[in-house]
């Protein structure tokens, strides 16, 4: 597993992956890193990021290999279907899922998304549009979703 560093505007990403994909990508709660090589096989996606982050990219191509259970992968899979800038809920999840019972263990593999901002786990909201849990943090999450929005809010001051 080949692992890189990524300063961005919500603190240091660590990246890691291999030839199978890429496998995560986690807030880091320092910026102190051990290395600021990219490896080859991560410098896609440390280049997307980029782009993301400088509002260029919309929409990652990149491989994933994310480590989970076969349910969480199902639900890993329906998050990254909601485009940018827009927003579901958890109940919406478990309703596409063909069972609405399953609304706390949707929740429960969202929060344990391992690929922040890739497969965008932010981009869940409570049914009432309440910013609901992020394992990123709640700052973290208004941020990603205020950056994707298609109406900028202009600073008055």
């Amino acid at each position: 597993m080949e692992s890189a560093y990524l300063k961005s505007p919500l603190g240091m990403l660590e990246i890691k992956g291999n030839e199978d994909g890429l496998a995560s990508v986690h807030f880091m709660d320092s910026d102190d890193v051990s290395s600021t090589t990219i490896p080859e096989i991560l410098l896609p996606a440390v280049t997307q990021l980029k782009e993301y982050f400088n509002g260029t990219r919309t929409q990652f191509e990149l491989k994933l290999s994310p480590e989970g259970t076969g349910f969480q992968k199902k639900v890993w899979d329906l998050l990254t279907t909601i485009p940018f800038g827009k927003t579901t809920s958890y109940q919406q999840i478990a309703n596409n899922l063909g069972d609405p019972k399953v609304i706390r263990a949707a929740a429960s593999a969202n929060g344990k998304n391992p690929i922040a901002i890739i497969i965008p786990c932010h981009r869940v909201v409570g049914s009432d549009g309440s910013l609901t849990g992020y394992a990123g943090g709640l700052h973290r999450k208004k941020w990603l979703l205020e950056h994707e929005s298609p109406v900028k809010q202009q600073s008055l001051f």
